[in-house]
């Protein structure tokens, strides 16, 4: 059996790093042929490009010379001699990396930027290992519409989980979906007690390693608003049957609750190079991908209700769901210049969702979804959020 061919987007970034040691620990199954990334780090770029011997590789940005360069010097240090990938620079490198003929595209990039690539996979008829979970929440019916049944397979380690546990069902004996959250590294405390908190505590994530807008969602939990939104239009399960209960501990990564009562869980030790797996080996399993639990060592997990009133961005997030049309992309764009103006110590911790929340108020919808009109929708609310806040002071 020949390797699957794989795509990258968003290599030098947390997933796509961990994409690669994943490949690098199955070579008999993965064979990486084209990267992308933002171009903040063409020097890791260049290493992977030959690490990887890609024939293809973008940036969104920065000097294709400079990359050509620092990809001679990576291939000399390793003995590789006449390597001259392909380089595509700007804008839509990702996506023309996305038409890249291969059999899986793993989408690492961050944010809805990510959805003319997601389009462009689908489009290439590809599978599509979804890391950027912002292109199905902003293309919503757009992305559905544009993908075969089991085309998207998820590499959110949630909705990994949850794929994994509907295996233990037909579609008509589901109940419930429940997605854990971590809590975040405020987990307890009160709306009042988040007011005063600092970006570099939002940043100290009890759990994961992940980037500045990742680990701030998390904080907040819009990342969970928007994760609750990914698993509505992933497993069409209406949205009053999905729940989020806080499990600390981030070994139980998500449930299914089925009609009778049962209830089936996934569970591992927090590594999301078991979901990069999955979604690279869909359906198969990628052995030795992460480590087990350890059941030689006492252990407790632990699970506890949602405060709603601390942390309101789950419920705004399923209201904007409910709107359906443009909503969800106001959503995501109002929350990702929300949390910039925080980090620029523009605006406090608690008024990042408050923001969100006043934008959509004011939002009308689009009477069709397109990518324009998803563009027009995200330019509005970054606008609109920029405008609320240009004034505002902590």
């Amino acid at each position: 059996m020949q390797p699957r061919k794989i795509v990258i987007l968003g290599s030098t970034g947390s997933i796509g790093t961990q994409a690669i040691d994943v490949v690098d620990g199955a070579p008999h199954l993965f064979e990486v042929v084209a990267l992308s990334a933002g171009g903040g780090n063409l020097e890791l770029l260049a290493h992977q490009a030959v690490h990887t011997r890609a024939l293809a590789v973008g940036i969104a940005h920065g000097d294709p010379e400079a990359l050509q360069n620092l990809i001679d010097a990576a291939a000399a240090r390793s003995g590789l001699r006449n390597f001259a990938p392909e380089i595509f620079v700007g804008p839509d490198a990702s996506t023309r990396i996305a038409e890249v003929e291969c059999d899986v595209v793993l989408n690492g990039i961050t944010g809805s930027i990510g959805l003319a690539p997601t389009l462009a996979a689908l489009a290439s008829g590809a599978t599509l290992a979804l890391a950027n979970k912002e292109s199905l929440i902003v293309g919503g019916a757009l992305v559905k519409a544009a993908a075969r049944p089991g085309q998207i397979v998820p590499v959110d380690s949630e909705h990994s989980a949850i794929a994994q546990c509907l295996r233990s069902g037909t579609e008509q004996e589901v109940e419930k979906l429940i997605l854990t959250a971590s809590g975040g590294p405020f987990r307890g405390r009160s709306r009042q007690q988040l007011h005063d908190v600092t970006p570099a505590e939002a940043l100290a994530h009890p759990t994961w390693d992940m980037g500045l807008m990742v680990t701030t969602n998390s904080a907040s939990l819009v990342n969970k608003g928007l994760e609750v939104i990914e698993a509505h239009l992933l497993f069409d399960v209406p949205l009053d049957r999905i729940d989020v209960v806080v499990h600390p501990q981030s070994v139980v990564h998500s449930m299914v609750q089925f009609v009778d009562g049962s209830i089936i869980a996934q569970a591992s030790p927090p590594d999301m190079r078991l979901p990069i797996a999955l979604g690279l080996g869909w359906p198969g399993r990628v052995p030795k991908a992460a480590q087990p639990c350890d059941w030689t060592q006492a252990t407790s997990w632990t699970f506890e209700p949602l405060d709603s009133v601390a942390f309101p961005a789950v419920e705004l997030a399923k209201e904007a769901a409910k709107q359906g049309s443009t909503y969800p992309a106001v959503f995501n764009a109002a929350n990702e210049e929300a949390v910039e103006a925080f980090h620029a110590g523009r605006i406090r911790f608690t008024d990042i969702v408050d923001t969100v929340e006043s934008v959509l108020s004011e939002h009308s919808g689009s009477s069709e979804l397109t990518v324009e009109s998803v563009l027009d929708a995200e330019s509005w609310a970054r606008t609109r959020t920029h405008d609320r806040l240009a004034n505002s002071a902590v």
